[in-house]
């Protein structure tokens, strides 16, 4: 406001200045130029009132660099001004003499105001200086309108009021609540606290109904003037007066009056220098103009000159220590020096620590007062590393502040940390702490000095990434510091130490003054991810081996859990709401404070478990409380999830179109039947979404209805989508994925928008989320129009690959857009998995340069089906691997390249559009430009898979590394063939039990061993191909035909041995369950043997026969020979026992004898028919396995 009047009052001053000029308008040349110079001094030197006395407000609205940056400029501009003024003079030229006194004028004006603005923000720069705040509103204004409104209230309730008077008084009440109420209103859009807002507005909904009400009576009482008339209208008054007056003892609360702004002495004394160089400017260019009206006249006079040149040299060097001072005195440098030279001091004492590790002295306090110190500075510096980090890049005068802060939390940090290492027991424990120090000593000096060379200058980006970089490692440090001192506390047998800060955490929720910070939204999504974890880690308990770990990691959490109630407290809606929030986190420390104690007793099972399930009900609690008055919060994270399983659902709808066995369930079924369903339905989205994105700035009841309904329409579109493609038939799959991937789209679209909703519903309309909000409004709209034109036109052949091309296309720049949102993903890849995505894209550009020469729709199709996909996959790898990696360079050059190959495929898209619309050999040449940066751009992807991988990089083609899986996952088969015999139990018979058991267990135990011997000649199988490539017998990255043909017969081998080990395990099941036979069994176990045996003569093709490695891989197939000649033993004693209890009665008699002969011979030739017809299919199997290597064998030799 002070700004405001000053800038009206001098442009009141310059408006009076030119009408003077005006009425005295010259009637000669030298009139004009003496008027002119006259006009010039008077502006310079009301100018040069505001650098009389020490700054206190702001004198425009510049930042300490544009301040400087003007002062400069106009510092030029008055030197060429001067110069012009001296040359008009010598060549009495009046009309460049009258522009360069204007333009001199002009210069010091603006040098002044620049000046002021400079030192206005040095002085606030002063760590003492408070900058002041805005009040919320006039509490003078407002209390003058109350006044008005209690004596007009009080006049019309005098029995003898004339009644000429009532409509004055009315008229006066309603002026004066008008004027309540606007100022109620701007002081609900000043104010930041949602509770002082909510009551601003109600007020002034109670005063306006109030004074409607008294008005209304007011007007019968001057119709009608009676006493009844005249009591109704005192008691309606009442209301009135009582709503002012409570509003009153509301407004004129300190908190809304607002802060003076102070400048310390320090701070003046520093704007000094600047506007001591101000004024000697103003001066200077006042001598010369004064000098110059003279000289004009008379330009032949020396001692003029002389003067003239005297001056011109004085404002000169008067510029010259404006602009050095200026450039010296930026706020924050001194500080950043002073904060150096701090951190070398403390850098000398870790030093100093570091030499007489030994001899640290213990300090009269406990390990647990020094470790809750470290922990509550922590806090704060990981807060001001953030404000230093922001300030450096736009706010200046803010940097000495924040660093001076910084150093002041920094100093105990460190003492504190140097004090707790006298409790470590161990020395090399102690040296580990204090080099972590160190190095956070190091990288503290780092950024003081990269936010010094910054400055708070925005134009110094290339300092503002080395100040990020110093930043992020700095926190690192800390946090890292902060979890590594409750690992040594526990290492101590510190548990008590724990539960006691513990204790610390849930006092400070009383005791800390919590502020109205950021938005409640977010403080609950904080919340809820750490309570997930702690509910992570409370499942694992049982399964935990070190306590003492398990313990440090509950307090951590719990730790950053109360930093998190911090904020949700301070921007709860409700002061119940915050009661509530605090009470239930203070419950889940008290039951986290028992289960530590129940850690470090070692108390009974039952006990535990007791606490246990006491910690999960209370984390339950926390999350009720959470979201008892979010609803619609709630329900927006209902829905995303339920959205999110839907996409699932068509991403595995896509996989059966593809594969071609999507089909519908009635065969008479048409597209037709359901395209008016997916249209109407579609439409209901579209309204739904405009109910969702309105539900952002409505209540959580509404906005709660909003996403149940939206999700409901998305079920419901999906599903009549799904039916509707499968109409189309499996042979017509690329229509099928067509419309799948639209109503993916439509999917995902809603996902985002529903997620922005959450984080924007309750924010202002200017919050960076609303329009955020209304971006995603527009995609979700143009992806239902995508839709619905898909819809309409997947029957028609003639251009649903147009259409395809252009979902394709509008799917792929809103891929570009997630991709650079700057978030990190969940999910981790290997280098391996980035190189399989680029061959992927590869074929999926292959197939766009060939649809494009064609130009038809089914090839279009394909391509935009096959395109979107590879693009989808080779996005989320990049994006995976790359933050998976610390190193920068490496990280931005993997997630440019990917842009890059993105970005040109979707221009080689858009030129096959414009090849559909427009055939011309220029475009078609363009095709193959575009095909030929991609694979420029998919070469540098695969460089930066190599050397994101190291030297352990492996071609995923290489015929060892395929080797090496093959080996692991025939190892995998066999365990999980052994898992499956571990769970067989021996056949049960009523009669004949005691007879078969043993044989039974005998068969199950030996088939057991086979599979454990199986799976550690697999795993010395594996061992001995490794040694192979550390020995260079095999390069690990084979790609000559010998080394192919050895890893294929190692494959081959690996497999067979798995095979066979299944088969023996089936042959062992169907044995012990009564439907097979011994000879079965005996026959698996000898080709396991054989397998066994084939797989050890790949292994020694290329070995050391002196290798451990071969050693162990020979001791393993020796094993499972065993195993298998015992259970082929086992099974043939089986056999030999059951033949010997055979009896064979012989018949006495001739003719049954005879018969008993015949059926003999009988069984003997089907027999004997029977091995023979088996002997030849097994020769005809062994032919088909090894026939062609046999006839290339011949054919040589």
């Amino acid at each position: 406001m002070k700004y405001q009047l000053a800038n009206a009052a001098r442009a009141v001053t310059e408006t009076i200045n030119d009408v003077i000029s005006a009425c005295l308008a010259p009637k000669s040349a030298n009139s004009t130029e003496h008027t002119e110079c006259d006009n010039a001094i008077a502006k310079m030197e009301t100018s040069k009132a505001i650098l009389q006395q020490a700054i206190l407000q702001p004198c425009a609205n510049y930042t300490y660099f544009d301040a400087l940056d003007h002062v400069v400029e106009n510092s030029k501009r008055l030197g060429e001004a001067m110069t012009h003024i001296a040359s008009a003079s010598k060549n009495i030229n009046h009309g460049l003499f009258v522009q360069a006194v204007q333009e001199a004028s002009k210069a010091v004006c603006h040098l002044t105001e620049a000046s002021a603005q400079a030192s206005y923000l040095i002085g606030i720069s002063e760590l003492t200086s408070t900058k002041g705040s805005t009040p919320v509103l006039d509490q003078v204004l407002f209390s003058r309108a109350v006044e008005a409104i209690r004596h007009a209230c009080a006049d019309l309730a005098n029995s003898s009021i004339n009644r000429d008077d009532i409509l004055t008084l009315a008229a006066t009440v309603a002026k004066n609540t008008s004027s309540l109420c606007n100022i109620c209103r701007d002081a609900s859009s000043n104010t930041a606290d949602p509770v002082a807002r909510r009551r601003f507005v109600q007020s002034a909904k109670d005063v306006a109904n109030a004074t409607a009400e008294l008005v209304r009576a007011i007007k019968i009482l001057d119709s009608s003037y009676t006493p009844e008339n005249h009591r109704y209208c005192m008691e309606i008054s009442r209301p009135l007066l009582q709503s002012i007056d409570e509003l009153h003892t509301f407004a004129m609360s300190k908190d809304f009056a607002g802060a003076p702004l102070t400048i310390n002495a320090a701070g003046r004394q520093s704007q000094e220098p600047i506007l001591s160089a101000a004024r000697n400017v103003v001066d200077g260019a006042c001598r010369i103009v004064e000098c110059s009206k003279t000289l004009i006249v008379n330009s032949k006079e020396a001692s003029l000159w002389q003067q003239l040149a005297t001056h011109t040299k004085t404002v000169s060097e008067a510029i010259k220590r404006l602009a050095t001072s200026v450039k010296e005195l930026t706020p924050g440098q001194q500080q950043c020096e002073r904060a150096v030279e701090e951190l070398r001091r403390l850098f000398q004492e870790i030093d100093k620590a570091m030499m007489n590790v030994d001899s640290i002295r213990k300090t009269d306090k406990s390990p647990q007062f020094h470790h809750e110190q470290i922990s509550s500075s922590s806090h704060f510096l990981v807060e001001l590393i953030n404000n230093i980090c922001q300030s450096s890049k736009r706010e200046p005068e803010r940097i000495g502040t924040y660093v001076s802060q910084f150093i002041t939390y920094l100093q105990p940090f460190i003492h504190h940390t140097i004090n707790y290492t006298s409790y470590v027991i161990h020395k090399h424990e102690k040296l580990l702490l204090l080099e972590q120090i160190k190095e956070l000593v190091e990288t503290s000096l780092q950024m003081i000095l990269s936010t010094k060379e910054a400055g708070g200058n925005p134009k110094n980006t290339q300092w503002h990434k080395i100040v990020d970089t110093n930043s992020d490692a700095l926190v690192k440090l800390i946090r890292k510091l902060v979890q590594t001192l409750p690992e040594q506390s526990s290492a101590n047998g510190l548990m008590n130490g724990l539960c006691e800060n513990i204790r610390q955490l849930i006092s400070t929720l009383e005791t800390t003054k919590i502020t109205n910070q950021g938005q409640y939204i977010d403080c609950q999504a904080r919340m809820i991810e750490v309570l997930r974890q702690l509910a992570r880690s409370m499942k694992t308990i049982n399964d935990s081996i070190d306590i003492r770990h398990l313990a440090n990691q509950l307090t951590r959490e719990y730790n950053e859990l109360v930093h998190a109630t911090y904020g949700a407290v301070g921007t709860a809606n409700t002061n119940e709401l915050s009661i509530r929030i605090k009470k239930v986190v203070q419950d889940l420390g008290f039951v986290l404070i028992e289960l530590i104690e129940k850690l470090a007793q070692n108390k009974s099972k039952y006990e535990f478990d007791s606490v246990c399930q006491k910690v999960v009900e209370k984390i339950s609690n926390v999350l009720i409380a959470l979201q008892c008055n979010l609803r619609g919060t709630q329900a927006c994270i209902n829905a995303a999830s339920t959205v999110r399983g839907i996409i699932t659902d068509l991403d595995t709808t896509i996989l059966f179109a593809t594969a071609g066995s999507l089909n519908s369930e009635h065969v008479d079924e048409t597209f037709a039947d359901h395209r008016e369903a997916i249209l109407k339905t579609a439409k209901i989205l579209v309204e739904d979404t405009k109910t969702l994105v309105a539900g952002a700035a409505s209540t959580q009841e509404q906005l709660a209805s909003a996403a149940q309904a939206a999700v409901r329409t998305i079920t419901k579109l999906s599903e009549v989508v799904k039916t509707g493609a499968a109409s189309l038939g499996a042979n017509d799959g690329e229509a099928q994925i067509m419309l799948v991937n639209s109503v993916k789209d439509v999917a995902v679209a809603l996902n985002n928008l529903i997620n922005v909703t959450k984080s924007a519903s309750g924010k202002n309309i200017d919050d960076p989320e609303m329009q955020k909000l209304k971006e995603c409004a527009k995609i979700m709209v143009t992806n239902v129009t995508s839709l619905l034109r898909t819809v309409k036109t997947v029957e028609d052949k003639t251009q649903r690959g147009t259409n395809a091309l252009e979902s394709t296309i509008q799917s792929i720049a809103q891929e570009l857009q997630t991709y650079s949102n700057g978030q990190r993903t969940g999910n981790y890849t290997t280098p391996e998995e980035l190189v399989r995505a680029t061959k992927q894209f590869t074929i999926a550009t292959s197939k766009a340069v060939s649809a494009g020469q064609s130009c038809q729709q089914e090839d279009i199709i394909v391509a935009a089906n096959l395109g979107r996909k590879s693009i989808s996959d080779l996005l989320a790898v990049c994006k995976s691997i790359a933050y998976a990696t610390d190193d920068r360079n490496l990280q931005q050059r993997t997630m440019d390249n990917g842009r890059a190959c993105v970005q040109t495929y979707k221009e080689l898209l858009e030129a096959i559009h414009a090849l559909i619309q427009k055939p011309s050999n220029e475009i078609k040449q363009k095709l193959l430009q575009y095909s030929r940066l991609i694979a420029q751009s998919t070469h540098e992807l695969v460089q930066c898979a190599a050397q994101l991988k190291g030297t352990d990089f492996i071609d995923p083609d290489d015929p060892t590394y395929i080797a090496e899986n093959e080996l692991f996952n025939a190892a995998q088969s066999i365990e999980s063939a052994a898992m499956k015999l571990s769970h067989l139990k021996p056949r049960r018979k009523i009669k004949e039990i005691n007879e078969n058991l043993n044989f039974d267990e005998q068969i199950l135990d030996a088939a057991k061993s086979i599979m454990n011997a199986a799976s550690a000649l697999i795993t010395a199988a594996t061992s001995a191909q490794k040694d192979l490539v550390a020995q260079g017998k095999l390069s690990s990255k084979s790609s000559s035909d010998e080394d192919g043909q050895w890893s294929q017969g190692l494959i081959s081998a690996a497999r067979y041995v798995a095979s066979a080990c299944h088969v023996l395990c089936d042959a062992a099941n169907g044995l012990v369950q009564g439907c097979g036979t011994e000879e079965k069994l005996i026959s698996s176990a000898k080709q396991v043997s054989s397998n066994t045996a084939a797989l050890l003569v790949a292994c020694k093709v290329k070995a050391d026969f002196m290798s451990q490695s071969m050693a162990r891989l020979q001791a393993a197939g020796n094993a499972v020979k065993r195993a298998a000649d015992t259970l082929v033993r086992a099974a043939q004693q089986a056999v030999d026992m059951q033949q010997e209890e055979k009896h064979f009665e012989v018949s006495t008699r001739f003719v049954p004898g005879i018969a008993q002969e015949i059926k003999c011979k009988e069984a003997i030739l089907t027999k004997e028919r029977e091995l023979d017809e088996a002997r030849n299919r097994l020769k005809a199997i062994r032919l088909a396995k090894y026939g062609h290597s046999e006839q290339e064998s011949a054919d040589s030799s």
